[in-house]
């Protein structure tokens, strides 16, 4: 059975509440994922739970085969999971840019579509600043690095003068 868009989209949403449900609240995510309580009790209180939230059906089994398995610390990572599989799913790509000053909206802009065009995907941006980047912008796509920072340039420059290339 195939879910619609909207589906696995509302699933990631209903993931992102219940990690910051589980991880949001210290007892509760210390005693869910300590494995010197006993799995009943970690079911029980999923159980309990469950009804609380607002969550699918698919989401509510998830859960309570997790705490059975004793599994529950892994939630963080399968949202995380979740997350680069949807956004690979909708031909999305995520940039970690930095720059030494914040960028204007026009130049972010003009930067997204740039990366569009190289990855030939939709491009979200997460941006930072490093002032000891000098100038410039690294964007990080995955594992590949753009370095078009200052900092590297002159790096660069200094492995030339030095003959190092």
């Amino acid at each position: 059975m195939a879910l619609a868009e909207d589906d696995v989209v509302a699933i990631e949403q209903q993931l992102t509440g219940l990690v910051d449900v589980f991880t949001g609240h210290a007892d509760l995510w210390r005693s869910v994922t300590n494995s010197a309580v006993p799995v009943s009790k970690k079911r029980a209180v999923v159980d309990q739970m469950v009804p609380l939230l607002d969550v699918s059906p698919v989401l509510q089994k998830l859960l309570g085969m997790m705490a059975t398995r004793d599994r529950l610390g892994l939630l963080p990572d399968m949202l995380e999971a979740y997350r680069t599989r949807l956004l690979d799913h909708q031909q999305v790509v995520r940039a970690d840019v930095t720059s030494a000053v914040p960028l204007p909206a026009d130049r972010a802009a003009a930067l997204e579509e740039r990366l569009a065009s190289l990855t030939g995907r939709k491009v979200v941006m997460h941006t930072a600043t490093n002032p000891a980047l000098i100038g410039g912008v690294v964007a990080r796509i995955g594992s590949t690095v753009y370095d078009g920072s200052v900092k590297r340039q002159l790096e660069k420059m200094k492995d030339r003068i030095a003959g190092t290339n």
